[in-house]
C-alpha cells in the first residue's frame, strides 16, 4: 500500500491545503493528514478544531484519514509505515525551505518527499494571512474550506 503524510499545523485549513489534498490523493493509496503538535506555538485554533475542520472537509472521502503527532515527521512515518511526505508549493521560497527539510528527512530514513505545486489560483493562500484576515474581521471564507468556521 503506497501511505503517504501531509504533514502540517493547518491553523486553519486552507483552500490550499485542500488543493494539495484533493490532488493528492490521486498518487496514493491513503494520505494521512498528520497535525503537528509543538507544544512552544501559539495556535488561533485548538487542536480538536482543527482536527475537526479537517474531518468534515473530507468526511466523504475513504482514503484520507487524520492523526496528530509530536517529534520529527520521518518518525511518525516510521510509526505508521508511511513511505512518502506529501507537500505543496506556493512559491520558489517554499521550494527553498521544502528541499533543504527533504533532504533531510531522506539522510534521516528512506522516506520521500513527493513535491505539488498549489494550483495558481490558490498559491497566495497560507495559514497566516487567513489567520490575520480573521484577527481584523475580514471576510475569510473565501479563503478556506466550508467547514472552517469561527464561532462568534
Amino acid at each position: 500500500m503506497r501511505r503517504a503524510i501531509f504533514p502540517g499545523s493547518f491553523d486553519p485549513l486552507t483552500l490550499g491545503h485542500f488543493d494539495i489534498i484533493h490532488r493528492g490523493i490521486t498518487l496514493f493509496d491513503e494520505l494521512v493528514i498528520a497535525i503537528g503538535i509543538n507544544a512552544d506555538k501559539k495556535y488561533m485554533f485548538t487542536l480538536e478544531e482543527r482536527t475537526q475542520f479537517i474531518k468534515e472537509a473530507f468526511k466523504d472521502e475513504p482514503k484520507i484519514k487524520v492523526m496528530t503527532y509530536e517529534g520529527l515527521t520521518v518518525d511518525f512515518c516510521k510509526k505508521i509505515n508511511a513511505s512518502f511526505i506529501l507537500r505543496g508549493l506556493r512559491n520558489p521560497g517554499d521550494f527553498e525551505f521544502e528541499k533543504a527539510i527533504a533532504h533531510t528527512n531522506r539522510k534521516l530514513s528512506e522516506i520521500e518527499t513527493v513535491f505539488l505545486l498549489t494550483s495558481s489560483g490558490k498559491s497566495y493562500i497560507s495559514s497566516s494571512i487567513v489567520r490575520d484576515v480573521i484577527r481584523n474581521g475580514g471576510d475569510y471564507t473565501g479563503l478556506v474550506p466550508d467547514s472552517v468556521r469561527v464561532k462568534k
